[in-house]
């Protein structure tokens, strides 16, 4: 429950429309509700403006879909199952068959669409699933990321060929492996925020992701949000958290 829920159930109890108890019922489930493998936290849409996702890796099919299962019952806002594999989206989807699937990443109960421009950038084509992973929680959020891929240090002029898309863009992600250079130049090209996320794509000396983390946190341009290796999730709601709760716009 986020607050603009929880005021439209205030007004509804004071208009007559919601019957007290079925409110307290709904109350309830605050702060979270034990389904006895997990305590699901209705409350953190509240207290972040982000709801609680589910991470894939680590439960059985069944666990993911008893976790959908009560975010769907109790919550409300967009609802995102990260980086399943086939059987947990399976199971998931047979709990509630109208949810997107994107790659790895399934959703439910879109946000309404925001007219923010964010743009997420990749260094090369190997990044592109971490890539697809933060685009795909963007979108459960109302944004529909622009993508700009392999533009790597190596072929700078390929990213100077769309210079007007960086510039244009309220927030930039950049996904890069090997050295993480690309984060620097973008972060040197846009006074919107940006967020840098290294992979664990490269060679021996990336020490998979290790070298474009560290590069990334030591980089010469100022102001750079880094998340951890291959998070392209908690670069998407680094990337919410900076845009604040503004009101979607309706296309």
């Amino acid at each position: 429950m986020d607050a603009d829920a929880l005021r439209g159930l205030l007004f509804d109890v004071a208009a007559g429309r919601v019957d007290p108890d079925d409110a307290v019922r709904r109350l309830q489930r605050l702060p979270f509700a034990d389904v006895g493998l997990a305590r699901i936290d209705h409350h953190r849409a509240l207290r972040q403006g982000l709801p609680e996702a589910v991470y894939g890796p680590g439960k059985t099919a069944e666990e993911v879909a008893v976790v959908v299962a009560e975010l769907l019952e109790g919550g409300t806002g967009p609802i995102v199952l990260s980086r399943a594999d086939k059987a947990q989206v399976e199971a998931a989807l047979a709990v509630d068959a109208t949810g997107t699937v994107l790659g790895r990443t399934v959703v439910w109960r879109r946000a309404p669409v925001r007219s923010e421009r964010v743009l997420v950038v990749t260094a090369g084509t190997a990044d592109a699933p971490i890539a697809d992973e933060c685009a795909a929680v963007l979108w459960a959020h109302g944004i529909d990321a622009d993508r700009l891929v392999d533009v790597g240090v190596s072929g700078l002029h390929r990213l100077l060929a769309d210079m007007d898309r960086v510039q244009d863009a309220d927030a930039v992600v950049v996904v890069a492996g090997m050295e993480g250079a690309l984060a620097s130049v973008v972060g040197g090209l846009t006074s919107a925020p940006v967020v840098a996320v290294p992979t664990s794509v490269g060679y021996g000396a990336s020490l998979d992701g290790v070298t474009a983390l560290l590069g990334m946190l030591a980089s010469c341009a100022s102001g750079l949000t880094v998340v951890g290796i291959d998070n392209g999730f908690g670069a998407a709601c680094a990337v919410m958290r900076q845009l604040g709760s503004r009101r979607a716009d309706a296309r």
